[in-house]
């Protein structure tokens, strides 16, 4: 997923390989201006806002956005007695974050006091903890998960390829007309229309996971087969495409495409993320129209 994260070129498990006739370091960061104006807001105020927020790459992790401390609102941070270090970056100091109506929270920001001569751009900056936070926003518009990466990309495209989808003997989905989605960091994923698929064959399950680019996803049962499928009922706006289209997993049913089986691709496992602090319904995509979509099936 993007840069850092899954099979990234910056990943622990490449999609591919670098060119190079020297061997790449082990670990590998990378840092970039952000080029947008990023706020924070803590119990109902906005505690930082700033327009030269840098972003941080690092192997396996989200991207995480480093503000100047020049563009933290006065006394939000205090230092608290807690001090880690980084593998790359040295020692790092912790701080308990005051939010607008008082609260605290504890160990929600931390700094790279002595960073390398390399890093020396992060040393008077300062980053968030996501999940303390009430919410982040890029301008006006609340930023989901972790801080947006660039270079993660959604493509979704059209298809007259003969999809079949078979638990066992039984045609669980037959189409011609499937959309296939490409997303940075896996394998592509192949979405079918509802009305390719028999009523009878999707049981949903409770609970869904959430993902920062495409919204909540609900799950179906197939058979006696636990989460073999999913859908985004109401997904956001830039993957609206997809909405209410049906995918299924390869490693969970058979899935024909053109006559050839779709093998289960490596390292695609996903560390599901839960939902943002105070999320609004309108906010994640329709919390309310998933639960009740999913209960009509």
């Amino acid at each position: 997923m993007g840069l850092s994260w899954q099979q990234g070129p910056l990943g622990r498990d490449p999609n591919g390989t670098f060119l190079s006739a020297t061997p790449m370091p082990e670990r590998v960061l990378y840092l970039e201006p952000l080029r947008r104006r990023m706020s924070v807001r803590l119990g109902g105020s906005v505690i930082a806002q700033s327009d030269v927020a840098v972003i941080l790459f690092e192997p396996a992790r989200y991207p995480v956005a480093y503000f100047p401390i020049s563009d933290v609102e006065p006394n939000v941070l205090q230092r608290s007695d807690h001090e880690s270090a980084h593998a790359d970056l040295g020692k790092t100091a912790w701080f308990n974050v005051v939010g607008g109506d008082g609260e605290t929270k504890r160990r929600a920001a931390w700094q790279h006091v002595d960073p390398p001569a390399q890093a020396a751009v992060l040393r008077d900056t300062v980053a968030f903890a996501w999940h303390l936070m009430d919410a982040f926003y890029e301008e006006d518009e609340r930023i989901l998960g972790h801080a947006a990466d660039p270079y993660h990309r959604i493509d979704i495209r059209r298809t007259s390829r003969h999809l079949v989808v078979r638990q066992g003997d039984r045609v669980v989905a037959d189409t011609r007309a499937p959309l296939v989605l490409y997303e940075s960091g896996f394998a592509p994923r192949w979405y079918v229309p509802r009305s390719d698929i028999p009523a009878e064959a999707l049981h949903a399950v409770e609970g869904q996971t959430f993902c920062p680019y495409k919204g909540l996803a609900s799950y179906y049962d197939i058979g006696e087969t636990r989460n073999a499928a999913w859908s985004y009922r109401a997904p956001f706006e830039e993957v609206a495409r997809i909405a209410d289209l049906v995918s299924f997993y390869p490693e969970r049913a058979t899935i024909t495409i053109d006559g050839e089986k779709l093998e289960e691709a490596p390292g695609q496992n996903v560390i599901s993320h839960g939902p943002d602090r105070n999320l609004s319904v309108d906010e994640i995509g329709g919390i309310q129209l998933v639960e009740d979509a999913a209960a009509e099936v």
